[in-house]
């Protein structure tokens, strides 16, 4: 079974979300419908970076660390490849020329 860590970015305000989950693209509707209480005030989301593994414990320790400090910085470093104007506004980024929406990353 492939697992995927995902952050989401709000497009309401500046604010991320980090999850994983088998179905990534079920899990990004209920999030998206209000069905998630930790993300209903904040939607829509959508996702900006996603990692895949077939492991659970990977997918695990890998949530864990994007929600560190260290994490968290990385999530910032991430999100300033976006232009400053779409970040203050808390707009989703759009997809520019170099495809930098949604960063994928393989493990295992």
């Amino acid at each position: 079974m492939l697992f995927n860590v995902y952050i989401l970015f709000s497009t309401k305000s500046p604010k991320t979300y980090v999850g994983y989950s088998s179905d990534l693209e079920k899990r990004i509707k209920s999030h998206n419908d209000g069905k998630v209480f930790a993300t209903k005030s904040l939607r829509p989301w959508k996702i900006i970076y996603r990692e895949m593994t077939n492991s659970l414990a990977e997918a695990k320790r890998r949530e864990l660390y994007w929600k560190s400090a260290a994490g968290r910085r990385n999530i910032k470093k991430i999100l300033d490849g976006f232009p400053p104007r779409l970040r203050k506004r808390g707009e989703a980024p759009a997809l520019n020329e170099r495809g930098l929406l949604l960063l994928e990353r393989r493990l295992n």
